[in-house]
């Protein structure tokens, strides 16, 4: 054979004295399409003769015959955050451990963006759609452009945020929220601030939440000028955190819906005068890299973001089968460190 020309699935079932649709079931199928295909011994052939000719698929015309593209489309508000990008890489692990390649593309959480991103992504004939930017909010009507995906049947999962009925691979942030509170409480906490994040995003809103319900059960209420709406960045955190640590009146423990938020405060209180752990606490929640890496370490909520991505990925394959997969919400646990673990004196 003429290795100067590129090898084709014609060439090599020739040169098998195979029919053609043999060898491609052997080549670009699954196991199985290989095992119904041929015997074995074929199969080994076929695929000792491609690996020794460098024989490679082409994708493009693979897709032709499948209408599968065999790539899936990840959004996400921005990858520079550390929990998004470790969500996209268990996502990313997965698809490929399946055959499938992942892009991802940053929305800023901007509607707009979202839906012309969206557009784009199906444009390219992406088979589905991962989806860790969307909006929800409480008592409202659900989201638009989600019910959209839905009614045109394209199979998209949500991760980190939940909305609506939707599919998605959310932790229990309700449950953690509650952790929190409970921690908080049990070192004499009374005077608790909470930020809250931004109010479209279900992780926030469920993070609080869980925490209002457990200082309620305590007796407990956090007032509602110390129930502040933010972005999730270190900025606002610093932002917010200078302004409920500023003059004698001030929280003596603050709750923040992800360690963005947390870091910022511990810098703000550090610009005051003030040390996380002995003069305010604070809990964060997901539980990055960089909260055990911290001088002084930040108390936070572990969520499994690398192990959600990847169900994730394994929902939307079910999906893109035709399957019907039930929503899931994994188990959060608490990382008590220095930022927190001192009871109020008194």
């Amino acid at each position: 054979m003429n290795k100067s020309r590129p090898v084709t699935l014609q060439s090599l079932a020739r040169q098998l004295g195979l029919n053609v649709s043999t060898v491609s079931r052997v080549l670009n199928g699954s196991d199985d399409d290989a095992r119904a295909a041929a015997a074995p011994d074929t199969v080994k052939r076929v695929r000792a003769l491609a690996a020794e000719l460098q024989y490679r698929t082409n994708p493009h015309a693979a897709s032709l015959k499948t209408r599968r593209s065999r790539t899936i489309g990840v959004l996400v508000p921005r990858l520079s955050d550390m929990v998004l990008a470790t969500i996209y890489e268990g996502v990313d692990e997965a698809a490929a451990e399946h055959g499938y390649l992942t892009f991802v593309s940053n929305t800023q959480d901007e509607p707009d963006k979202q839906r012309k991103l969206i557009d784009m992504a199906l444009a390219r004939r992406v088979d589905g759609l991962i989806l860790g930017d969307a909006h929800s909010h409480d008592g409202a009507a659900p989201n638009p452009l989600l019910a959209e995906l839905a009614q045109r049947d394209v199979p998209f999962v949500l991760v980190s945020r939940h909305a609506d009925d939707h599919c998605a691979v959310t932790c229990d942030d309700i449950e953690g929220g509650r952790l929190a509170a409970e921690h908080l409480l049990a070192m004499g906490h009374r005077r608790i601030a909470v930020m809250v994040g931004e109010p479209f995003a279900s992780t926030g809103r469920d993070r609080s939440a869980g925490f209002f319900a457990a200082c309620a059960r305590q007796g407990v209420e956090v007032p509602a000028d110390w129930r502040i709406e933010s972005p999730f960045d270190t900025d606002a955190g610093r932002q917010v955190g200078a302004r409920l640590l500023a003059g004698p009146d001030r929280p003596t423990a603050i709750f923040a819906v992800n360690d963005f938020l947390a870091v910022g405060v511990m810098g703000a209180a550090r610009e005051q005068g003030l040390e996380a752990g002995r003069d305010v606490a604070v809990v964060g929640y997901n539980d990055t890299p960089l909260a055990g890496a911290l001088p002084i370490g930040l108390t936070t909520v572990h969520s499994p973001m690398h192990q959600m991505g990847r169900l994730g990925l394994e929902l939307l394959l079910q999906k893109i089968d035709g399957g019907a997969p039930a929503s899931v919400r994994l188990a959060p646990s608490l990382v008590v460190r220095g930022s927190s673990d001192r009871p109020i004196p008194g």
